[in-house]
């Protein structure tokens, strides 16, 4: 098996692929249903590669996403099923979950809404890590439900279908948290991986307008809707688009505490602020 991963490492490798080694032995234990621990004590007793291996390996040169090869992709201590029309859960998003946690660990049962759900990555973790919360979950997308229904469904979340943007009206008012990783690339901005700008849905890619704001925009209006006052919103972001995500928040008249927070590669990744009374002074417009 070592001579199998060591071929399927230099395929991995010469394709571009970030993490070969990783990558092939990931897909071995797979295979095989064993951890990764598993697998290289198999590699040292001479053992076989599964078979198949070599087929999927293929699939991984050609760029296809691991998680879409596994079925897979873990997020904090969650293990979601994902594959082709959902977006997969990315490492820096859990520190996103964690803000959310750290604010409603403090909170007798908490009302918590993640607009934009997807997978249910942010949905499922909070829920699993603060008991007794009362979570919700949005998604407009059809396929990307098919997924975040079954992942939701041992966590008890309330799942709606609808748009971020107009999402909830009879629950006004009475969310204790708002968190959203909504769509924000630029419309002219086609991702470099070949996973995201090839695998991953578009209606979960483009924020829609030149800049890509419009989905942020529309998430920040609708979090100040749901939420009662001195309630916690935060979302997560491009790191360039972190001056502006905070100026737009300023300027609606509604927010205080505006902070910016950083992803453990040290990126300004995420925005957070809390809901002051009060109605809004402006309309939401860009700042200048």
């Amino acid at each position: 098996m070592e001579e199998a991963l060591r071929a399927a490492e230099r395929q991995l490798r010469d394709a571009g692929v970030p993490s070969p080694r990783v990558d092939a032995e990931l897909l071995a234990a797979h295979l095989l249903g064993v951890s990764r621990g598993r697998l290289r004590a198999l590699a040292l007793t001479g053992a076989a590669a599964p078979d198949g291996y070599a087929a999927l390996v293929d699939e991984r040169a050609r760029r296809v996403p691991l998680q879409h090869l596994t079925g897979t992709a873990s997020f904090r201590r969650v293990v979601l099923s994902v594959g082709p029309g959902v977006f997969v859960p990315r490492p820096e998003t859990e520190t996103v979950a964690q803000l959310v946690i750290d604010r409603a660990a403090g909170l007798d049962t908490p009302k918590i809404v993640d607009l934009g759900t997807g997978s249910g990555a942010i949905a499922a973790a909070v829920a699993d890590e603060v008991p007794g919360a009362e979570v919700y979950a949005v998604e407009l997308s059809d396929l990307a439900l098919a997924w975040a229904g079954p992942n939701l469904a041992p966590f008890g979340v309330h799942i709606v279908q609808g748009d971020l943007a107009t999402a909830l009206p009879e629950h006004d008012g009475s969310f204790d948290v708002v968190v959203s990783n909504p769509p924000y690339i630029p419309a002219d901005a086609v991702p470099l991986e070949p996973e995201v700008a090839e695998h991953d849905p578009r209606m979960a890619l483009y924020g829609g307008g030149a800049d890509g704001m419009e989905l942020p925009r529309a998430a920040a209006l609708t979090a100040a809707r749901l939420l009662a006052p001195g309630g916690y919103f935060v979302m997560e972001h491009a790191e360039v688009q972190a001056p502006w995500i905070a100026g737009f928040l300023e300027q609606m008249g509604r927010w205080t505490t505006v902070t910016t927070h950083q992803d453990l590669s040290g990126r300004d990744r995420s925005t957070s602020a809390v809901l002051a009374g009060g109605e809004p002074t402006t309309t939401g417009e860009a700042p200048r």
